[in-house]
Formats: structure tokens, sequence, C-alpha cells
């Protein structure tokens, strides 16, 4: 399903690209593929000015997630970031880091996990969405327990 709106006026269906002029005379649509291509800095300069907008993450004392890494870890996710990281027959060993991890998780909470045994989880890439596994998770145990036992 598609909601459509209105714009109140043409400046908001249109980018006006101040910064890269240089490369893009005319104003672009915002909404429709443009008809001519345009240089990649072009590209690249009206994205980052569209970005500046936002506001700055590391002074953000509301939000729930951490808004400085070291560099390295920057530099981490940078040289991973062309993985398709639901493929894990095709990433093992980012797969295995994720098993690592997610025991490593189930130890800190004291999950009963056996001295044998391995914790089952999954690693998320969203916040939202590791909110949502782990509500299904809670919601699937209080199910079996309220399951009667069957008797042999």
């Amino acid at each position: 399903m598609v909601i459509t709106t209105a714009t109140s006026s043409n400046s908001e269906e249109h980018l006006h690209n101040t910064f890269a002029s240089r490369y893009v005379r005319a104003t672009l649509p915002r909404f429709r593929m443009w008809d001519k291509s345009i240089p990649r800095e072009a590209v690249y300069q009206i994205i980052s000015d569209e970005l500046m907008l936002d506001r700055n993450p590391w002074l953000n004392l509301a939000s729930f997630v951490t808004t400085w890494m070291e560099p390295k870890c920057d530099r981490l996710i940078m040289s991973s970031l062309n993985k398709n990281y639901v493929d894990m027959d095709e990433y093992l060993v980012t797969t295995e880091l994720q098993n690592w991890c997610v025991n490593m998780i189930a130890h800190l909470f004291h999950a009963p996990v056996g001295e044998n045994e391995t914790a089952v989880g999954v690693g998320t890439v969203g916040s939202s969405e590791a909110i949502m596994l782990a509500g299904l998770a809670f919601k699937r145990r209080w199910q079996a327990k309220r399951k009667p036992r069957e008797r042999h």
C-alpha cells in the first residue's frame, strides 16, 4: 500500500543543490528518478548536505544506543559492510563470530546453558528488530511453560 500526501509548495518537491551547484545547476526532483545522470561527486554532496541537517548523534543524550565507538570498531564495520549478513552458508566466519557473541551474552545474563552446551540465538542489525525477537522469545517461553506436561 502506498500512502500519498500532497506537498504544500514546489520547493518541497525539489532538491536545491547549494553546495553541489558546481556539478548540477538545475534543481532535481526529490521523489522521482532524475532524467539525466549526474556525477557521483554531486550525488555524494547532495546526500551529505541533506544528512548535515540531522542532529549530531554525539549530542543525543536521550538515545538508547552508543553514539561513539572506537575507530577500530568503525574500521571493522566498514570492512564487513558489503557482506550479506543473513547468508550464513556463504559467510561462515561471520556466523561463528555471531555465535560467540550470542554465547557471551547468554553467559553474562546467566542463561541456563549447560557446561557442554551452546546457547541458541541470533544477531540483529537493529535495536527494534532485537527487541521484537526478544519479545517473541519471551512469548514462546511463556507459552511453553503454560502447556500441560505430558505424562509417560
